[in-house]
């Protein structure tokens, strides 16, 4: 395993992947909860349609959506070529391997969190404390934040453990360039291409290795 990690390509490939999960975790961390307090509490019809976006990694396969980002962002894309004329490069850029990340885990921290949102009991101990003469914000500070943390914390470890293993929407929206925007899970892809075995096979007991930690972690999230 030590020298599959010295291998030429990999130290930056482990770099890359550090900063996407970072990136995408502080992108759950903003979005993910103010999402799911959208979906949970202010149900329209824009909303849910935003909600079946959200939730589209889930069920749709990932090279299908990393070509409609493509398409979407590509220099002659519908956003792309407004972003192009301004100066911004997203498509095979590290930028575009985090956007994948986020988009992928995205729905793992907003999906726990709408559910918690959503329950009958917490909206029970809501209404008792609005009763009690409870302000607006009190409520939010002392009751449902708490009620929803686990949720929150949960989904930010699978999120985060989703963004660090995405493949397919990473390979069309970046473009797997060796040094540039190519994570580890898209190097094992690599090792396994060109016949590499023992390298992808140390290269895949690593990674399982980083999912085993995000998981006890998740594990030991507090339940309350």
């Amino acid at each position: 395993m030590r020298d599959a990690l010295l291998m030429p390509g990999i130290l930056g490939a482990l770099w890359l992947t550090a900063q996407t999960c970072l990136i995408a975790g502080i992108g759950f961390a903003i979005f993910g909860p103010m999402l799911a307090w959208w979906f949970a509490r202010r149900p329209t019809a824009f909303s849910r349609i935003v909600s079946f976006l959200t939730t589209l990694p889930l069920v749709f396969p990932p090279v299908a959506l990393g070509y409609l980002l493509l398409v979407l962002l590509g220099r002659n894309g519908w956003i792309g070529s407004w972003l192009y004329d301004a100066g911004i490069y997203v498509i095979f850029t590290p930028a575009s391997v985090a956007l994948a990340a986020f988009i992928d885990g995205l729905p793992l921290v907003v999906k726990p969190t709408q559910t918690a949102l959503e329950s009958r009991q917490l909206k029970a101990i809501e209404f008792a404390g609005a009763v009690h003469g409870a302000s607006g914000w009190t409520i939010l500070r002392r009751i449902t934040l708490p009620y929803v943390r686990p949720q929150i914390l949960s989904g930010l470890l699978l999120g985060v453990s989703r963004a660090s293993g995405e493949v397919g929407i990473t390979m069309m929206v970046g473009g797997n360039l060796s040094g540039k925007t190519n994570t580890l899970s898209l190097e094992i892809f690599n090792a396994v291409s060109r016949a590499d075995f023992d390298a992808a096979a140390a290269l895949s007991i690593f990674t399982i290795l980083i999912f085993a930690v995000l998981e006890g972690l998740r594990r030991r999230t507090p339940s309350e």
